[in-house]
């Protein structure tokens, strides 16, 4: 029989569930069609063409644009014993030799290719002759002008659904905004493609941005407690760069440089040793961009400001991709502004220069923002939100507030009496009632909106306009010179029937002392613990020579920490634990927890000692606790002691209850565990006939009884 997606999903790569809209993906790539997916770094694109690949004949043909990433995933794969490879230049020509071979036998499910070599003319005759499952091109905003990355050698990519007019594509990117998506679609002639925006938030990472005063101090400040935990620093120059290196390092920081002016030797050197844990920061141009493929990058710092907010975005993004807690730090000054606008002006395409000074226009914008850190970030990819974060620096340590009802109607009106064909420097000029050449040429001196404005400033009005568009009032067309246009959300406030309330700008150095503040909060598992497992997983993977997150991510590595399995199938209930990563590195995870346990065991509630529990334990629920530790299963224990299965069943809840070492879930069917969980999510732990409501048939009382002791620990 044909195994589900959800099969594939729990077994190959360990997870439970879909994320949304990861399962409408797959089925319609599985199906044949073509998708176009915009998905937040970390939240699972590669699932989405991974999975159909093992769901259709032939071999997957997957655009990655660097070699490192491709590694990184095929590791993954391999690691999960997936059939994957790559192929590129970093191969011999033996090992380029039998990559062939598999092709041509058919023994691979996925090849990882540059756009380059799949576009060579021999390459794409060798694919004529295969059987082809999908094309999967991910980093798909490369292809457009509109993208932040633009790389000329994806254009090519636009001939493949003419050349293989059945085969499914599925293109994917974490960035692009509605007009980059547009292009994409174009440029790859996707015309008929499912189009999936899964929204642009990253929930986990706290984003803060504050003024750029003495920046290594403040950058020493933020990173101090932090020596262990892997983070990257963005600069804008090569100079930069490096300084900033040598003085992380001089200050005992574990940190290399990392550039294209750098000899390929010392990237390759810094790169590898980032990725296997033995370098904790890379202090980087933006040349260290698409290659990293880390999940536990706890905290990227901006130490010059970059320069779009795409770029910001994908950046910011490679923090915190296992979804566990990680930090955005960005320091600001005007000065980075101007670095940013002279690498801009360099470029000799006059069309691209404009479009990225309006970019960086919209990254000071955000820079300077007093609303929502996250609200303003997702606003300009369309992806309009209702509410604050609270996990930003705006919302944990607010600006003061102001009623902005009346300025909000007078920018309004006024960008709608200019016909929303203007920007914002040109209606702020119209507000104040400027004579400017431009203003008279179009008659805006006529307007109704002439002078209104002039009881407020300059940069009063362009903080106001800042905060109307975050807001989501107002939208600033980037192909048209940042053009200004009213959004549905503005006629309320037009009509007096919405109260806009804004931020005033800060004060710098108060800004300063308290931007040191930290987020995180308390982490719900043993770190201890969670260290132990950690120094596991970097000698297994030394000895294999891969990269530590290949073996287990630090999100699988938090959960084992919490929920201590110490049998196999409490083991596969945990988030990126499938059956092949099982039977090769579970035993010595289980023997690292119960080594743990025996070492450490605590007074607490979660694991009492014999002599606490002999206070606490009923004869009969002693008796069934040391019938249990002999390893006699259920059925045995209820056969031994001469009573019903169910009665033995609620000594064991009563007993993990009570803080004994019991393993609930070993007595529980894998696929039966979810179901139970996810009523219990719903309801609370409440009583037995109340969870059994809308569970299957084949779930049992028992069932409910041990996924709901393990639930309520």
């Amino acid at each position: 029989m044909t195994p589900t997606i959800h099969h594939t999903l729990k077994t190959i790569f360990g997870f439970h569930d879909f994320r949304e809209p990861q399962q409408d993906v797959i089925e319609r790539v599985v199906a044949g069609e073509d998708v176009f997916l915009v998905m937040p770094t970390g939240g699972g694109k590669s699932l989405c063409f991974q999975v159909p690949a093992l769901h259709r004949d032939g071999v997957a043909i997957v655009v990655s644009p660097l070699i490192a990433l491709m590694k990184d995933q095929v590791d993954a794969l391999v690691a999960n014993g997936v059939r994957a490879t790559c192929l590129n230049s970093s191969l011999s020509a033996a090992e380029v030799g039998r990559v062939f071979q598999q092709m041509d036998t058919g023994t691979l499910d996925l090849l990882y290719v540059a756009p380059e070599r799949l576009m060579m003319p021999e390459f794409l005759a060798r694919l004529s002759s295969l059987k082809l499952s999908l094309f999967a091109i991910d980093e798909a905003h490369c292809i457009s002008q509109w993208g932040h990355d633009f790389r000329p050698e994806y254009t090519q990519l636009g001939r493949l659904r003419t050349l293989f007019p059945a085969v499914p594509i599925v293109a994917m990117t974490a960035t692009a905004d509605p007009e980059t998506r547009k292009d994409i679609l174009g440029q790859l002639g996707l015309a008929d493609a499912t189009v999936f925006v899964a929204g642009f938030d990253r929930p986990n990472i706290t984003y803060t941005v504050i003024p750029k005063q003495k920046p290594l101090v403040q950058m020493a400040a933020f990173l101090s407690g932090r020596r262990d935990e892997a983070g990257i620093v963005y600069a804008l120059s090569r100079k930069r760069v490096e300084q900033v290196a040598e003085r992380l390092q001089q200050a005992g920081f574990s940190a290399a440089a990392y550039h294209a002016g750098l000899p390929d030797y010392e990237r390759k050197r810094v790169q590898d040793a980032f990725r296997k844990d033995d370098l904790r920061i890379v202090v980087a141009t933006v040349a260290f961009g698409m290659g990293i493929d880390k999940p536990n990058v706890r905290f990227v710092v901006h130490y010059d400001m970059p320069k779009s907010v795409e770029s910001y975005y994908q950046e910011t993004g490679r923090a915190g991709r296992d979804g566990l807690p990680s930090e955005a730090l960005m320091l600001f000054g005007m000065g980075d502004v101007m670095t940013a606008r002279n690498l801009i002006e360099n470029s000799e395409n006059a069309e691209r220069v404009k479009i990225e000074i309006q970019k960086l226009n919209a990254m000071v914008g955000y820079a300077e923002a007093l609303t929502c850190r996250r609200r303003a970030l997702l606003s300009y990819f369309g992806d309009l939100r209702e509410h604050d974060c609270d996990n930003c620096d705006i919302c944990t340590d607010p600006p003061q507030r102001f009623d902005a009802s009346e300025q909000a109607k007078k920018a309004l009106s006024c960008v709608y009496r200019v016909g929303e064909r203007f920007g914002m420097m040109h209606v702020i000029e119209v507000l104040r009632g400027s004579k400017n050449q431009r203003v008279l040429d179009f008659r805006h001196n006529q307007l109704s909106t002439y002078g209104i404005g002039t009881d407020t400033s300059a940069s009063d009005w362009e903080n106001i306009i800042r905060q109307l568009i975050h807001l989501g009032y107002l939208a600033q067309d980037f192909t048209r010179f940042g053009i200004l246009k009213l959004t549905s959300a503005a006629r309320p406030v037009l009509k007096g029937e919405t109260q806009v309330i804004l931020g005033r700008p800060r004060d710098a150095v108060e800004t300063v002392a308290k931007g040191k503040k930290r987020a995180g909060g308390r982490k719900d598992y043993d770190q201890a613990l969670f260290d132990a497992l950690r120094a596991t997983r970097k000698n297994i993977a030394d000895a294999a020579g891969v990269p530590p997150f290949v073996v287990f991510s630090d999100a699988t590595l938090a959960e084992m920490a919490r929920s201590r399995p110490t049998h196999s199938r409490e083991m596969l209930q945990v988030s990126g634990v499938g059956e092949h990563k099982l039977r090769q590195y579970g035993k010595v995870f289980m023997d690292v927890i119960a080594g743990y346990d025996k070492e450490n065991a605590s007074k607490s509630a979660s694991n009492l000692s014999d002599a606490d529990l002999a206070l606490t334990l009923s004869d009969t629920q002693k008796e069934t606790l040391r019938l249990y530790r002999e390893g006699i299963d259920l059925a045995g224990i209820a056969a031994r002691r001469g009573l019903k299965y169910s009665t033995i069943a609620a000594h064991l809840e009563e007993l993990h209850d009570l803080g004994a070492d019991v393993g609930l879930l070993r007595f529980v069917d894998a696929e039966k565990i979810p179901l139970i969980r996810a009523r219990l999510e719903k309801v609370g732990p409440g009583s037995l006939s109340e969870l059994r409501e809308g569970l299957p048939e084949t779930v049992s009382y028992e069932d409910i009884r041990f996924v709901r002791g393990a639930w309520k620990r």
